[in-house]
Formats: C-alpha cells, sequence, structure tokens
C-alpha cells in the first residue's frame, strides 16, 4: 500500500510518467544465470503493486528497460505479454545495447532517454540498480527516482 500511496500523492500534484525498470524489478535478475528471458521468475508482488498504480488517472505507466542483444527485446516483449500485459505495448522501451556504442554504460542510457523526453509531466524512475539510480539523482535533478525497495510495505 505505501507504493499505491506514494505515487497516488505525486500523482494528485501533478500528471506522472512513471518508468519502470524490469529486470531486478519484476522480473527475477540473477547475474550469475545465462540471459535468457523466457525463463525469468515473475515477481508477482510488485507486479501486483505496479497494475493497481497503472489504474490512477494522473499515471501513466511505461517500461525503461535495457538488453544487450536485440534479439533479446523480442524475448522481454513476451514476458511482458505473459506476465505483464497491462503495459502497453507502445508504452515500452527496451534499448539493446548491440547497436550503441561498446563503452556507453546502462546509467548513461537510461539517463540519455529520460532527459530528451519532453513533456509537462512529472518523470518518475523506478529501479534496482543502484549505478542508475545515483546517476540519475545526480544529473537530472527534475526526475523523481525510486528504488525498488519502494515496493516493499
Amino acid at each position: 500500500m505505501y507504493f499505491y500511496n506514494l505515487i497516488k500523492n505525486l500523482s494528485d500534484e501533478k500528471e506522472i510518467l512513471l518508468f519502470v525498470d524490469m529486470d531486478g524489478v519484476i522480473a527475477s535478475y540473477d547475474a550469475g544465470k545465462p540471459l535468457v528471458f523466457s525463463n525469468k521468475r515473475p515477481l508477482k508482488e510488485n507486479i501486483a503493486k505496479i497494475e493497481s498504480v497503472s489504474k490512477l488517472p494522473n499515471v501513466e505507466l511505461r517500461l525503461l528497460s535495457i538488453c544487450r542483444k536485440d534479439f533479446q527485446i523480442k524475448e522481454k516483449n513476451i514476458w511482458l505479454d505473459t506476465y505483464a500485459p497491462f503495459f502497453n505495448k507502445d508504452n515500452r522501451v527496451i534499448i539493446s545495447k548491440e547497436s550503441l556504442p561498446e563503452n556507453i554504460s546502462s546509467s548513461d542510457i537510461k539517463l540519455n532517454y529520460l532527459r530528451d523526453i519532453q513533456t509537462n509531466k512529472q518523470i518518475v524512475l523506478l529501479d534496482d540498480d543502484n549505478s542508475i539510480i545515483n546517476s540519475i539523482l545526480k544529473n537530472a535533478k527534475n526526475i523523481i527516482v525510486l528504488q525498488d525497495s519502494e515496493l516493499i510495505d
């Protein structure tokens, strides 16, 4: 209920663009295991909380996820269709590192993507990666950043 109330209070003040990371937030993530997304365990409680927030009138839900290879975009979309279909297909942003410069970090990819959005809505990012969270907090003061632990009551 904490996360729901937090987003509701924010959305009472201003329309929200809520970006949710996938790996580690709604799908299990184990850095030591192969990246086969069809095998990722859905984090059902987190998914349910995010789905309930997506129904708030001033909240537009989006997914912002990064993968290593282009073919993984399709895998992630199949996983989302199965476990979290409330993420509208048009609002899923899955960026592959395969076609980007070799040395660009996930932090820079997400930071650049979010900073380039032109909107009057309040941008909120829900992520589990501390390097991404710290980078956005430091370099994009207008974006509200929430750690995945905010989902825990």
